[in-house]
């Protein structure tokens, strides 16, 4: 299969401001490709489309969204789009907790689920029927490891990333052949802002530990081979084997023994 078309074509990133979406956001425009940059805090995504313009030559846009609001993906969506093809999507605003089910707020959970799957299938669906019409274009969701197994005391962030997983396998097999590809990259332990968030920590000692930029790397050339998922890192590819090939009661203990204590 050809490379991806990126030059001189549009990119929507989500969760540009840091972490894996703004490595995303520079490994793009080093190959020619013009960026639409969504995260809620406007002045890092300001300062970062003037740094990406100056240093590559391409065209940046700016659009400021808590992806997480009723509404707020459509109005993303059609602001990135406004007089301009959108040809890669890249679903990676999410963020998760740590901490017993019952413990964690409610509402901050829905929150969750609403930015990490909501807004995920929301923009997908935008994004193909913008697509399959021009029978060109890619979608590249973010997942997780902890796709491949619940996670306990991370026990719905891990949820929302099977969600994500399962649907960007099915939406590959439905897209077959239409000229839209769809690839799923399930990271495994990279720093970036999610630490912060979730109350963990992630170390480089980490067994599969990864900096963004190599999460990135792998994730465009697994687009560029047409590849629909790739858990970047051998480490983290074997965690996700063992996660399908052992009994669930006994990955999900080992899981717990993991997690439980694993704080910021």
């Amino acid at each position: 299969m050809a490379q991806f078309p990126y030059r001189d074509r549009w990119a929507l990133v989500t969760g540009a401001s840091m972490g894996i979406g703004e490595a995303f956001a520079r490994a793009l425009a080093e190959r020619g490709m013009n960026l639409v940059l969504c995260a809620r805090s406007a002045d890092r995504l300001q300062a970062l489309a003037a740094d990406i313009a100056s240093a590559h030559g391409v065209r940046t846009h700016v659009v400021a969204a808590d992806l997480g609001q009723p509404g707020a993906a459509a109005d993303a969506w059609a602001r990135a789009s406004d007089g301009r093809d959108i040809h890669l999507l890249v679903n990676n605003a999410g963020f998760g907790l740590h901490g017993r089910f019952e413990q964690l707020p409610r509402d901050r959970q829905g929150e969750m689920i609403a930015l990490n799957c909501t807004a995920v299938l929301e923009l997908a669906h935008l994004a193909l029927n913008a697509m399959r019409p021009r029978g060109d274009g890619g979608i590249i969701n973010v997942a997780s490891i902890v796709a491949y197994q619940p996670v306990p005391w991370m026990a719905t962030y891990a949820a929302t990333k099977a969600f994500v997983l399962s649907l960007s396998q099915a939406l590959a097999e439905e897209n077959r052949g239409s000229g839209v590809r769809i690839l799923c990259v399930s990271p495994g332990p990279t720093p970036s802002g999610f630490q912060a968030t979730a109350g963990t920590s992630v170390e480089p000692s980490q067994p599969g530990y990864l900096e963004p930029r190599a999460v990135v790397d792998r994730a465009l050339a697994a687009l560029d081979g047409g590849r629909t998922q790739v858990t970047p890192g051998a480490v983290n590819r074997v965690a996700t084997v063992f996660g399908r090939l052992l009994p669930m009661g006994l990955t999900t203990s080992i899981a717990r023994r993991m997690n439980e204590h694993r704080g910021a």
